[in-house]
């Protein structure tokens, strides 16, 4: 009696691969129906975006307009807040940057400490105010004497 309850049943491949079968043949018969649930899925999806009202439409347009405009404002404080620094630095515009003026006036205070003596220092229009004469090789040469 101990040797029958010990014993392992084994299978043939023949046997095995119908069970194996058989368990695919449940698996895949649970999700059989996936695509036409999820066809059904986007023309409810399409049915609900009809049946919105055009007060709920214009209501989220005008959110995505405001958080928009939004965007759009703090961009342009921070670009004048950029230029503002940058007048008052001496630093190019281009070269600030920081989300808040003590980011930003920390950075350009940096980047003036780093700035050769003899920099180019620009108008409000481009035009160069000290701009250096001679070849390349006299302009380093005149640079590394003063540094």
């Amino acid at each position: 009696m101990n040797q029958e309850a010990t014993e392992e049943k084994t299978f043939t491949q023949a046997e095995l691969d119908q069970i194996v079968g058989e368990r695919l043949a449940r698996e895949r018969a649970k999700y059989s129906d996936y695509e036409a649930l999820k066809e059904k899925a986007g023309r409810l999806d399409a049915f609900e975006e009809s049946q919105k009202t055009e007060l709920q439409k214009a209501n989220e347009r005008a959110s995505a307009a405001e958080a928009e405009l939004a965007a759009l404002k703090k961009a342009e404080e921070i670009r004048a807040m950029h230029e503002r620094i940058a007048k008052e630095t001496g630093v190019p515009v281009d070269v600030v940057t920081g989300e808040t003026e003590e980011e930003s006036l920390a950075f350009a205070k940096r980047v003036k400490e780093l700035m050769p003596p003899n920099y180019p220092t620009v108008a409000d229009h481009g035009e160069l105010q000290n701009r250096p004469s001679g070849s390349a090789v006299e302009q380093f040469a005149a640079w590394l004497d003063q540094t």
